[in-house]
């Protein structure tokens, strides 16, 4: 399988559509453009289509005060846009736009930029969209979806373990199957009433508004959920029918009246998460809505069964061949795991540098190394259940075996009466015989039942240590559905590194943040280099205090150096115009990333020396 997984690797150099959760494009006008004249809207374009928000666009002037704007809405129905009107009389200055959308796989995403029109001024607005989410809307929702994939492994997985291993006493599983439909209810009303200030990113006390749940059944996340709802009903009534149901034989095949809408409910279940989530949106999207529930139900029938296994192991008898069925129908999911892994994982990433150049990446790195974990554990665990059979047909015994729970009472001896009153006499060569045979039986009996405990407390531990990983494993995969997938992270930077310029120029714009060691000595310089190219450039250097207000300084200083060809330190000589420092001809002769120091001197004996690192195109 690892072998598998390499090789599967090596086919993600392809170029392909973008993937699911939307990044940003481009936008009209560019980030750090400067405009001759206003625009009259505002155009982004992302990777995927986006839902819209009632305040999706935010937009402040030079003075950080709100400008009006409206509706936001997709430009000549390209659902892959989010566009917005200015008012005509915008004005002159950088205006700061924060933007906030939601992706077709459901997860809220924002940003900020900036434009100018007419030259740039100092501007008191921050660059910044704000956090993604409210930081306890966030914990809450991510808590609950976590519970959410956790309480469907228990409920399908369980549930399969009763319907395709048949265990002789299903009465302990009637516990984790309860337990798996209330969580999972609870956890589906948390998320739906959750949803609104979730895609807001506001508190949680948004959810009491009526409009926003209103709001959140209209999209496709909201109606998901109510689906999922929908279909605890029907899995109900099918629990509360198993549960009158007398104990179906070993050796009997389950009824197919309980199979089939049983299938048919934990389809339906994993067809909630598949429609609203990564799979939504991107390429092949009936390929990957397919792939997602085969893995999602995959996952729950290998987890939940492991859950329902260690329950039996703990608290009743279980036959050696309940759980040799458990065994091939566990093989059978991990094969189905793999294979819907690997085609994930190939549309998710797209190439080898988003393996370990991203968060989703990364993240799938880590759940790799859960899952090879989860492996070893497994095969210890199969290597367990192999030793009973493989007892028997070694000594040719066809005596049922039994794992776990607590030890079968002894047969009481049977009383003379009933042996009848005539005696029997035995001949003494034929007594010495039996003798022997009885305690040839009782000497293997006692070796086979130290053979079965040595056996059960081996798949014990094993199993305990599958059914924790696999909890971190589940972590993680969670995660892993609300991060950018590689594809769309890494296509989107290329879209924007080779996206044509537009206005006048684009001008590098570089924060250099400052302390100087004493109370209420600190603040920000915004350094911005007009178009930020080889040759000449305007250079403007705003002072920005501990409020966030314009600061003024004594002395500025802004210097460029390029190590690797030894050119440099390179003096702007900027001078101070009342409110900004400027040099208006600043000439940078050769690309490559430039070392820029900035000297900032608050007082007679204050000062600080900061370097960023500027990169300059030809």
């Amino acid at each position: 399988m690892l072998l598998g997984t390499v090789l599967v690797l090596l086919l993600f150099g392809g170029a392909g559509p973008a993937s699911a959760h939307a990044a940003l494009r481009s936008t009209d006008p560019a980030d750090g453009a400067v405009l001759e004249s206003a625009p009259r809207a505002l155009t982004l374009t992302f990777t995927e289509s986006v839902g819209l928000l009632d305040d999706s666009f935010r937009v402040f002037d030079p003075d950080n005060r709100r400008v009006r704007t409206g509706e936001p809405q997709h430009a000549a129905d390209r659902s892959d846009t989010a566009r917005v009107t200015l008012p005509a009389k915008l004005g002159r200055g950088t205006f700061t736009v924060a933007w906030r959308v939601v992706s077709a796989d459901s997860h809220p995403v924002s940003g900020a930029f900036t434009f100018s029109v007419g030259e740039p001024t100092p501007t008191t607005a921050a660059v910044n969209a704000g956090p993604t989410e409210d930081p306890v809307t966030g914990n809450l929702y991510d808590t609950a979806r976590y519970a959410a994939y956790l309480a469907a492994a228990l409920l399908i997985g369980t549930a399969a373990f009763v319907l395709l291993c048949r265990p002789a006493d299903t009465a302990p599983l009637r516990t984790p199957l309860r337990a798996g439909w209330w969580t999972l209810l609870a956890s589906t009303v948390v998320l739906l009433v959750l949803r609104a200030p979730y895609e807001a990113g506001t508190g949680p006390a948004g959810a009491l508004d009526p409009s926003a749940l209103a709001h959140t059944l209209s999209t496709r996340p909201g109606l998901a959920l109510t689906a999922r709802l929908a279909l605890l009903g029907p899995a109900a009534v099918l629990l509360i029918r198993a549960r009158r149901r007398p104990p179906a034989s070993a050796t009997a095949g389950p009824a197919l009246t309980t199979t089939g809408p049983a299938v048919v409910v934990a389809v339906g279940l994993a067809l909630t998460w598949a429609a609203a989530e990564h799979a939504s949106a991107g390429l092949q999207v009936p390929l990957a809505i397919t792939s997602s529930v085969l893995h999602l139900l995959a996952m729950a029938v290998w987890l939940g069964g492991l859950t329902a296994l260690l329950i039996l192991l703990h608290r009743t008898t279980l036959p050696a061949d309940a759980v040799a069925r458990f065994s091939r129908v566990a093989f059978t999911a991990v094969t189905v795991l793999v294979v819907t892994g690997f085609y994930q994982s190939w549309r998710g990433l797209g190439s080898w540098s988003a393996l370990t150049g991203t968060d989703y990446g990364r993240l799938l790195l880590a759940k790799l190394a859960g899952v090879t974990l989860l492996l070893t554990a497994a095969s210890f665990s199969r290597s367990w259940t192999a030793r009973p059979a493989a007892a028997r047909a070694a000594t040719g015994e066809r005596v049922p075996v039994t794992a776990g729970g607590p030890p079968l009472p002894e047969r009481e001896p049977e009383p003379e009466t009933a042996r009848g009153t005539e005696a029997v006499t035995v001949p003494a060569s034929e007594a010495e015989t039996a003798s022997e045979a009885e305690a040839e039986t009782a000497s293997g009996a006692e070796t086979g039942a130290a053979a079965d405990g040595d056996t059960v407390r081996g798949l014990r531990r094993s199993v305990l240590a599958e059914v924790a990983v696999a909890a971190v494993v589940l972590m993680v995969t969670t995660a892993l559905t609300g991060t950018t997938p590689g594809r769309a992270e890494t296509e989107a930077a290329d879209a924007r590194a080779s996206a044509p310029a537009t206005g006048i120029a684009t001008a590098s714009v570089t924060l250099v943040p400052f302390d100087v060691g004493t109370p209420a000595v600190h603040g920000t310089v915004q350094v911005t280099l007009d178009p930020g190219r080889v040759g000449d450039n305007s250079v403007e250097a705003v002072v920005f205090g501990p409020d966030g207000g314009l600061s003024s300084v004594p002395e500025l200083r802004l210097t460029f150096t390029l190590a690797g060809q030894k050119i440099g330190p390179l003096d702007t000589k900027v001078t101070d115009r009342g409110g900004y420092w400027a040099a208006d001809a600043f000439n940078l002769p050769l690309p490559g990333t430039w070392t820029m120091k900035a000297t900032v001197r608050v007082s007679d004996v204050d000062q600080v020396s900061e370097t960023r690192q500027v990169r300059i195109e030809r």
